[in-house]
């Protein structure tokens, strides 16, 4: 593994956004094939990288051996992580938002909708699949699930239809439920099935109560100075990390459904950098995924971490 089998998105902008100096500690949060932890080695920095999902840490021990620290764990459990190790504080926080290209290209973890595979989208491979999720749920469930985290508008419909062709147990099987129920025509330009599977992959993985909780954790071990950079792949994510900048930076100190409230009278623990990056039309030809991409940095000010428990 001498190479990343994927280049990871918006990398220069992530760099740059980082303003890496040699010697600094640098944390990955998302892992995966080792793009951003390679590009943050190369400009002299150590890395700590994090991973729920053991292949890519047993990955990362064959390409880097010990020149990183892997750690298999939850990006939002970093703040306790990092202490054990002794790796705090740090100068910069990467974290790459949602399914690697790796997951969506194994057919066996269940998370494309081209692939026939079992119905599993588990990141970490513990605890609940997507066939139990839907195979268990009330309808109601599963229509809130559809309609909060993928954002369809016919969620009770679909949900009906994943109901009456129970028990499911692949992911073709779940994408042609999906498709019948709303209508699709092969020659459509867009897929339906791909939002229920985005909404059904965010609700076993947890993935925006982790994303909140990490942006927390990164609040809490990053010395003054230090930066954090997001990259999100869809609007639900993008929001909450927008809103969470705009907070911690003082625009608008106040809570939401998905944050810590702020305490009161809290000073800024933030201060945006730049603005929002997208990738350009040449990135974008070379790899499809960026087109949705966005990245948002911030530099951590002096000021104490808000109060609030992630």
């Amino acid at each position: 593994m001498s190479e990343a089998p994927h280049v990871p998105v918006l990398l220069d902008e992530v760099i740059h956004g980082l303003a890496i100096v040699p010697g600094e500690r640098h944390v990955d949060a998302t892992f995966g094939a080792g793009g951003y932890t390679n590009a943050i080695l190369e400009r002299g920095a150590e890395v700590a990288a994090f991973d729920r999902d053991p292949n890519a840490i047993e990955g990362g021990q064959l390409r880097f051996g010990d020149r990183v620290t892997l750690i298999e764990a939850p990006f939002s459990a970093m703040e306790g992580e990092l202490a054990r190790r002794g790796f705090v504080p740090v100068d910069g926080v990467t974290m790459d938002i949602g399914v690697s290209s790796m997951q969506l290209d194994q057919a066996e973890r269940g998370f494309s909708v081209q692939s026939d595979g079992p119905l599993d989208m588990r990141m970490s491979g513990e605890g609940l699949s997507a066939a139990d999720f839907l195979n268990e749920a009330d309808e109601s469930e599963i229509a809130d699930i559809l309609y909060q985290y993928g954002e369809e508008p016919r969620s009770r419909r679909v949900a009906r239809a994943i109901v009456e062709a129970r028990p499911l147990t692949r992911t073709l099987q779940l994408a042609q439920v999906v498709r019948k129920a709303l209508g699709h025509k092969p020659h459509d330009k867009k897929d339906p099935a791909i939002r229920a599977f985005q909404a059904i992959r965010i609700h076993i993985n947890r993935e925006l109560g982790e994303l909140s909780d990490g942006l927390v954790a990164a609040e809490r071990v990053l010395k003054p100075g230090g930066r954090l950079a997001v990259v999100t792949f869809h609007s639900l994510e993008d929001r909450l990390v927008k809103r969470f900048f705009r907070e911690r930076s003082g625009s608008t100190p106040a809570g939401s459904r998905h944050l810590p409230p702020a305490a009161a009278a809290a000073q800024p623990s933030f201060e945006k950098v730049g603005r929002a990056v997208r990738a350009d039309e040449g990135e974008i030809a070379a790899n499809p995924r960026a087109r949705s991409a966005t990245l948002r940095v911030a530099r951590r000010t002096s000021a104490a971490p808000w109060a609030g428990e992630a």
